[in-house]
């Protein structure tokens, strides 16, 4: 944002994934007062139960804004493998069931692509963030970040399938890369940097 001055917009990420939350935070910086679902200690689990990111991340967004008094936003987002017909997609965090796990998930996809020989590993991270207030959907914000999926994992840092990606441009996976660094690129990042222009051009129009 570009006034230093102007008070920290308070924002609701509708996610209980304070891997997340922490990302979200160090992208938006001083500029939004940032919290997660714990605000809300009512709040039920939302099934996500939509077919594309953006309807998952609606889903989330507007349970959360009836409940919380001021902006929301949720994203949904995941890994596309060309491979493997745009899988896991919506299903990226579970992929390999439910209760979600990071090991289970990468360890599965390797599988599923070992058994595709010669065909090509590039793939994408994909984000959608709805923003919501009062119970409507305000806006959706995409973000996309391509690259190629690893034989095996590399890096100890990020979470997901982060060891295993690396994107285009770079030899380190996002696991290796580092968080300023994958911050820089990402697909949330890229999702966020829209949401933030439309912050921008509200708090513009309501000082004309």
């Amino acid at each position: 944002m570009s006034d230093p001055h102007a008070p920290a917009i308070p924002l609701l990420v509708s996610t209980r994934n304070l891997h997340k939350v922490g990302e979200i935070r160090a992208i938006l910086g001083d500029a939004f007062d940032v919290c997660d679902i714990s605000r809300l200690p009512d709040m039920p689990e939302v099934e996500e139960s939509g077919a594309t990111f953006e309807e998952n991340a609606a889903l989330k967004a507007l349970a959360a804004s009836i409940r919380f008094d001021g902006w929301v936003i949720a994203d949904d987002s995941g890994l596309e493998v060309d491979a493997l017909g745009g899988d896991p997609g919506v299903l990226s965090a579970r992929y390999a069931g439910t209760p979600a796990d990071d090991a289970a998930n990468n360890a599965l996809l390797l599988t599923n692509l070992a058994a595709r020989p010669g065909e090509p590993r590039s793939a994408r991270f994909r984000c959608v963030i709805v923003l919501a207030r009062s119970g409507k959907k305000i806006a959706a914000f995409s973000g996309a970040v391509e690259g190629t999926i690893l034989a095996a994992p590399r890096g100890t840092a990020g979470f997901g399938y982060d060891p295993l990606f690396v994107p285009d441009g770079h030899c380190e996976t996002f696991a290796e890369l580092g968080a300023d660094m994958k911050n820089a690129l990402s697909h949330r990042s890229r999702a966020l940097a829209a949401a933030v222009d439309f912050f921008r051009a509200a708090r513009q129009t309501r000082g004309r």
